[in-house]
């Protein structure tokens, strides 16, 4: 895409996630509580779990967190009950956007996003009308300069599904998303560190905003994010500093 740098892209996401971190704790014990609650306490058996918890130390969430928010989701420890909900809809210049949740409280979440959604220039759409612009998968990107070849090899060894290499010369490997902590360890072993990583719904085809269009788009996801019962916002929208 002329003009675009994924590495710049990947680099702005980064920093407005890492400015956000007060609220990381939060989404990562509702995740790993509804995790349990689906798929069981057991790490080795439950995936969707595994990355939970591995996300969570990498936050260096305390190991007693972790196993409390197991036990309320196998039901050992009270605790609130949360549902899940996705909803789907369109942002500035049409990109698409897809807000994943966890909620005690389905009705005000749906008013919540939906609020969010009018208020800054978008609109909340029906079940699946964006979901299938998106793939579901681990993604890793390694900085410009990386050995292509020798990524190629070790990625293709780990069992990725794919490497693409960006016009900025950033390296993007793509993997199943619940093979996604095996590669990311595989690649690691063979010398290669992801600088970004992360289990996500990559859009299979881009938005590219500049000027007014991205301060607006910029300015909707931010008010998604912010909802307390909001754990994810993806979209395919992106936007350069």
């Amino acid at each position: 895409m002329a003009g675009h740098s994924k590495w710049a892209n990947i680099q702005h996401r980064k920093g407005r996630q890492d400015a956000k971190r007060g609220k990381v704790f939060t989404k990562l014990i509702k995740e790993i509580t509804v995790a349990a609650k689906m798929g069981g306490g057991d790490i080795t058996a439950n995936p969707r779990l595994r990355l939970a918890v591995e996300k969570a130390r990498g936050e260096s969430m305390p190991k007693d967190n972790i196993e409390n928010a197991i036990k309320r989701g196998t039901g050992q420890l009270e605790g609130v009950t949360y549902e899940e909900g996705r909803y789907e809809g369109y942002g500035i210049s049409g990109a698409a956007v897809i807000v994943d949740c966890l909620t005690d409280n389905k009705t005000r979440t749906v008013a919540d996003v939906r609020h969010a959604f009018s208020k800054y220039g978008g609109n909340m759409g029906t079940d699946g009308c964006v979901a299938f612009q998106f793939k579901h998968c681990g993604q890793l990107m390694f900085a410009p300069g990386t050995d292509e070849d020798a990524l190629m090899d070790a990625a293709l060894e780990a069992g990725a599904e794919d490497v693409i290499t960006n016009d900025d010369g950033s390296i993007e490997v793509v993997t199943g998303p619940y093979e996604f902590s095996d590669a990311k360890a595989a690649l690691e072993a063979a010398g290669f560190v992801a600088e970004f990583g992360e289990v996500t719904m990559k859009p299979l085809n881009e938005t590219e905003l500049e000027g007014d269009d991205a301060v607006r788009m910029q300015k909707l996801l931010d008010a998604l994010e912010s909802l307390d019962d909001v754990q994810e916002v993806y979209t395919s929208a992106v936007m350069d500093d």
